[in-house]
């Protein structure tokens, strides 16, 4: 009997005759994973780097205002992990992620349509449970056959962070050449454009997720496992707190802080996106040491460096803040793959994407209170308060990772 994700795979690309395989076997399938990550991070973060320009069409007196209109985006990219990991082992990865391309390219070309503050947060919210599929589908296909995951997270975690920081560049190019509406639309264009290349490209897959019977690299007692899944919940919490603040607020700290040394929209985009293209060398690095040393004491050394890191920012202005921005935002970028090993060290291929889907809906859900919260925030005290909050939340990190259990590092295989 076919299974629907079979069926289709079979509508969209694959015909009856193709081959079945993982989904990840061919070189471009592996670039559209990574390439889907890169356009889930961008569509999440035009709205905030649009904001000021968008603000002023709609009638807001301070971009601060405007901002908790796209939390909705935030809340669904997280609550929509659940059913979308589920959906990802028990009907199929590939049927997934052609639902993920069509349909955040889609809502991207929606919310460029939209004519009024409520009806961007509207398309905004649909916008973002479409980009709930990737992070418990896109990532765990791309790891389902892989025998050094740390490196493939490394560079998969480059992918996502450059998409961040295309957003930067060229929003803020969209926005001063063509208006903010084509900084949504074009985006939309590419995403759908790369579905049609998944759907030629990807063959369909032979059988379920849930039906493999692919092991983890570490087998764990139930209680030590548990302990494991809590940790990287927490950790996942107050991380994704840090990233949502840091990527959502970054745009108009630069442009606080260097207001009288550089004011162009198109230069602060550029700088910020040298920022972000930079600080994602991290996680190529940060992904191959998780290779080959234990992962508690390296991800401890990560947590602790961002306290200092953003008290010393909180105080900076000018070409010393960019320094300083480009410090912190490798250390909050070179946290990001330890979730993910996490889950591939300790978590059976079968239920991957459960697991992961249920890990992202408790920490972006409650992470998204970021974005609903940063514009109050900044206009009540300012960006300087608002950084020792992060000092803290890095602390709540330390805290957490110091309760991971120890245990010996697993062989892995060596990259063929």
């Amino acid at each position: 009997m076919s299974t629907p994700g079979a069926a289709l795979g079979s509508t969209l690309g694959a015909g009856p005759g193709a081959p079945a395989s993982d989904g990840t076997d061919s070189g471009r399938v592996r670039v559209l994973l990574n390439l889907a990550h890169a356009i889930d991070h961008m569509f999440l973060l035009i709205f905030a780097t649009a904001v000021g320009s968008i603000s002023t069409e709609f009638g807001f007196a301070r971009w601060e205002d405007l901002m908790p209109y796209g939390v909705g985006a935030f809340v669904l990219f997280g609550l929509g992990s659940l059913p979308s990991g589920r959906l990802g082992d028990l009907w199929g990865r590939r049927s997934m992620m052609l639902l993920f391309f069509f349909g955040i390219g889609g809502a991207a070309i929606l919310a460029a349509l939209t004519q009024s503050a409520w009806q961007l947060a509207a398309a905004l919210t649909l916008l973002g449970a479409f980009a709930s599929i990737y992070h418990p589908v896109g990532i765990p296909m791309l790891l389902q056959s892989t025998r050094n995951p740390g490196a493939v997270i490394g560079v998969n975690g480059l992918s996502g962070n450059l998409g961040i920081a295309v957003a930067a560049l060229s929003t803020g190019f969209m926005v001063q050449w063509f208006g903010w509406r084509a900084a949504f639309a074009v985006p939309g264009l590419l995403a759908i454009g790369s579905g049609v290349l998944f759907a030629r490209w990807c063959p369909r897959e032979s059988e379920a997720p849930s039906r493999r019977s692919t092991k983890a690299a570490v087998s764990l007692p139930p209680q030590l496992l548990a302990r494991v899944l809590v940790v990287m919940t927490a950790a996942a919490v107050t991380g994704s707190l840090l990233f949502n603040f840091t990527t959502n607020g970054n745009a108009q700290l630069l442009s606080e802080r260097f207001r009288g040394i550089v004011e162009d929209p198109a230069l602060l985009g550029m700088m910020l996106a040298a920022v972000y293209a930079v600080a994602s060398l991290a996680q190529v690095v940060v992904g191959r040491l998780i290779d080959r040393v234990a992962l508690k004491p390296l991800y401890l050394g990560i947590a602790l460096a961002q306290i200092p890191l953003l008290g010393l920012a909180a105080q900076a202005q000018g070409w010393w803040l960019l320094a300083l921005l480009l410090a912190v935002m490798v250390v909050i970028f070179g946290a990001i793959p330890f979730t993910d090993a996490m889950i591939v060290r300790y978590v059976d291929d079968r239920i991957r994407s459960r697991v992961a889907g249920a890990r992202l809906t408790v920490s972006i859900g409650i992470s998204s209170l970021a974005v609903w919260l940063l514009g109050p925030v900044v206009k009540a005290s300012s960006f300087g308060t608002l950084m020792w909050i992060m000092a803290a939340i890095a602390a709540c990190t330390v805290a957490v990772v110091m309760w991971l259990p120890g245990e010996p590092r697993a062989e892995v295989a060596p990259q063929a």
